[in-house]
């Protein structure tokens, strides 16, 4: 058995103002910061083996926290970055609205097969995102726990197919900033038991947690 836990990063600038991140390499916001530190502070199990982060460096910094805290390294994992979203990076909803309404519903609303423009899709992410999750789950062995730091987008994809669930339904999955999720493997990479889908009591005590979707 391997535990993973998957852990998205705190709130940024462009998380508070509505702003599409994707790839753009944003950094914590001090809000950001101190729900990074009181994940450390509070995280839901007592020991970890090691941390893998998207290289984006709001994960990154996330993930630092943890893996400061016990000790423990941690290694960036390019497939763990976030959906790139293309032309959307830097503008909100309604600037995308503006100049491609068609695109950005079909983005909620069929997610499975829309794309911004220049930027990926869910699918392809998905892909990408599980293809990390073997690998690292292939380097561990019985007994470990593993810290995973990453991005709303790739760790709903993530989940959907821990879930066998259709892509149709990514958005369904909320994932607050330093959400946690925590899943079992038992050695079949096909299939996960889910223990625990946007954990978030380590924030009981901030004043916001109020989530940046992108």
């Amino acid at each position: 058995m391997i535990k993973l836990i998957l852990v998205r990063h705190g709130r940024t600038e462009w998380n508070a103002g509505g702003r599409f991140q994707g790839q753009s390499d944003t950094v914590l916001a001090p809000e950001g910061i101190e729900q990074a530190k009181l994940l450390a502070a509070n995280f839901p199990v007592e020991n970890i083996t090691k941390v893998y982060s998207s290289p984006l460096n709001r994960a990154y910094t996330t993930g630092k926290f943890i893996a400061d805290k016990f000790q423990v390294p941690i290694e960036k994992d390019e497939r763990l970055a976030e959906i790139n979203f293309g032309d959307w990076e830097g503008l909100n909803y309604d600037q995308i609205h503006e100049q491609w309404p068609t695109e950005i519903e079909a983005m909620f609303n069929t997610p499975s097969t829309a794309q911004a423009p220049n930027g990926e899709s869910f699918p392809i992410i998905q892909q990408r995102g599980m293809a990390a999750i073997r690998d690292i789950l292939s380097k561990h062995q019985d007994g470990d726990i593993v810290v995973i730091a990453a991005h709303g987008g790739i760790l709903r994809a993530i989940l959907t197919t821990m879930l066998h669930m259709p892509l149709e339904y990514v958005w369904n999955l909320r994932q607050d900033n330093t959400a946690v999720n925590i899943v079992v493997n038992y050695g079949d990479l096909e299939n996960y038991v889910i223990e625990l889908i946007n954990g978030t009591a380590h924030l009981a005590t901030t004043k916001s947690s109020t989530p940046g979707r992108f």
